[in-house]
């Protein structure tokens, strides 16, 4: 197969990138790309994206295993993802250590033990939707994709409600990559301001939150085991932003998917399929994160094909065009919730398989079943081709999700 010389430059607004990521799978199982500047190794085909992701080949740790890291840092818009000190960039030991520390907080019976909450904020949430006139039009990417992970992230890692809009503001411009170089510098410093904020809070009266169990990890640091400073604050951003970005993406996705495809929604109704069929199809289909920057080659790495990624090159982890690989799925572009495979990478693979994926799960499943229980009619407001995209190459979602809660039909 013949391969272009020049990069595909990856679109910021991701206006089109169905489109985009196909023309990525033409080129192959990997194919050279310009990430607002900086170039990389586009990866989707899934089986070679599996392999790189488990092999010790392959780094997320720029300081150590990629040559550009500190020109690139200077200027780059996405600085910020590779550039922060967490399990997020760390490489073999390391990696090991401060995954070590977050594991507990989303350990199986903590999610477990948070079931309850999550019941009761969707709840209040539905409630408020329900007092609504029935002719509004609600955006619900506004007024429920968000508000439950920010108050479920708030609630595990202490983080006050009066602290949260904040938190919401700052992690949005993350995963904007339509920002410039300066924007995104700017926003960095009020991440950060919001991060100290909070440690301080945490520090002066501790609780039974991972911020207080981080902050406690941070004070042990002698032992070997513990944060640097700098550790601990990107963790925090690890953490607060992973388990809010993310979550409110696929919320929104499922909710459009099944308004957009009312078969499928019979098939839930005839209990044909699960809340959990919806959820991992969902995750295949349409993926919070589309690109995740940035992985780097340790050594030469030989591709079937016979191409070359040469140590030190950077790797571009290309989840949703993987995951519509039609050597992985048939009929991939389709919405099919009843598939007998729902194999995905939206949570990742490897040792970098997110540690959030239960939780998310939980969240996504108890809001979907509980809001189309209580709204049967619920309807788009505008046309499916109405809904605009995030401005951004890495979020998956909408800008809006305007419905209408009780069916206009006569």
């Amino acid at each position: 197969m013949a391969h272009p010389v020049a990069p595909i430059v990856l679109d910021p607004t991701g206006a089109d990138h169905h489109a985009e990521h196909r023309q990525l799978r033409d080129l192959g199982a990997a194919g050279r790309v310009d990430i607002l500047g900086v170039t990389a190794w586009s990866i989707t085909d899934p089986d070679l994206l599996k392999t790189l992701l488990t092999s010790s080949d392959v780094s997320k740790d720029a300081r150590a295993h990629w040559p550009d890291f500190q020109e690139v840092i200077q200027t780059w818009p996405l600085a910020l993802w590779v550039g922060v000190r967490n399990m997020f960039t760390a490489y073999g030991d390391d990696h090991r250590r401060l995954r070590r520390l977050v594991a507990p907080a989303l350990s199986a019976r903590r999610v477990a033990d948070l079931t309850g909450a999550i019941e009761t904020i969707v709840t209040a949430l539905l409630d408020d939707l329900d007092a609504l006139p029935a002719a509004e039009v609600v955006d619900l990417r506004e007024h429920l994709a968000y508000p439950l992970p920010i108050a479920v992230i708030g609630h595990l890692m202490g983080v006050p409600a009066d602290q949260r809009a904040g938190f919401r503001a700052v992690v949005d411009g993350v995963f904007d990559t339509t920002l410039s170089s300066e924007e995104q510098q700017a926003n960095t410093g009020r991440l950060y301001t919001a991060l100290d904020s909070l440690i301080a809070t945490r520090r002066a009266k501790p609780g039974d939150d991972m911020t207080s169990l981080l902050i406690a990890a941070r004070d042990h640091e002698g032992d070997g085991r513990g944060l640097s400073d700098a550790e601990l604050r990107d963790t925090l951003l690890l953490m607060i932003s992973a388990g809010y970005e993310t979550t409110v993406n696929v919320i929104d996705q499922a909710i459009s998917l099944l308004l957009t495809h009312p078969g499928q929604l019979g098939h839930l109704r005839a209990g044909r399929a699960s809340w959990s069929d919806v959820v991992e199809e969902t995750l295949r289909l349409e993926p919070a994160v589309k690109h995740l920057p940035l992985r780097y080659a340790v050594n030469d790495i030989t591709l079937p094909d016979g191409q070359t990624i040469t140590r030190g090159e950077a790797i571009l982890t290309s989840y949703a065009a993987a995951n519509r690989h039609p050597g992985w799925h048939d009929d991939a572009d389709t919405f099919d919730i009843r598939r007998p495979s729902q194999g995905h990478l939206a949570f990742g693979h490897g040792v970098h398989f997110c540690l959030g994926a239960p939780l998310a799960r939980l969240e996504i499943t108890v809001i979907l079943r509980r809001l189309f229980t209580r709204f049967p009619q619920l309807e788009l407001a505008v046309p499916a081709d109405q809904l605009k995209p995030l401005g951004s190459l890495i979020s998956n979602g909408h800008q809006r999700l305007p419905v209408r809660l009780h069916s206009t039909a006569t």
